[in-house]
């Protein structure tokens, strides 16, 4: 019983004995002339700004600003030219916030991956919405939201 137990520890003595020989001639990954450890993954210039490639809907039929608790929530549908557009959003350009007293918001989806019929208008309406916190509806009079067509507006108060 006290053989196992002496080797076991003098395994970890061993053992934590190296750590010192991290950059020696007796660690293995330094055999081969394993460069130098990268401190990061980034790339030198960085990765650069994403890309949202979503185009806007081709026309956006319906707006609603419904307050809820904390704010409102702005929802609206849009009809774009053909069935299987997707992934929509109610985006604004920059930070969600009302410029001269007006909130604007694209609406923008996504392309369909392959080639889709036009269909009817019912079956390619597609619904988005946000929501806007009260302390920007404080200094917002009118919410816009942008469609290839034209914009739709909606006045508050």
């Amino acid at each position: 019983m006290k053989t196992p137990a002496l080797a076991a520890l003098a395994a970890l003595v061993l053992l934590a004995g190296c750590g010192g020989v991290r950059q020696s001639a007796l660690n293995p990954f330094t055999w081969f002339g394993g460069g130098e450890a990268q401190d990061t993954l980034v790339p030198e210039g960085g990765f650069g700004a994403p890309q949202d490639g979503r185009a806007m809907v081709a026309q956006v039929t319906q707006l609603a600003v419904e307050p809820v608790q904390g704010g409102a929530i702005v929802r609206a549908v849009g009809l774009p030219a053909t069935q299987g557009w997707w992934d929509a959003e109610l985006r604004p350009d920059g930070d969600l916030r009302a410029v001269e007293g007006e909130l604007l918001l694209r609406f923008v989806v996504a392309e369909p991956r392959r080639p889709t019929p036009a269909g009817t208008p019912r079956s390619r309406e597609l619904s988005a919405g946000v929501f806007v916190p009260a302390s920007v509806l404080a200094t917002t009079r009118r919410v816009t939201v942008l469609g290839e067509a034209g914009p739709r507006s909606v006045a508050l108060r």
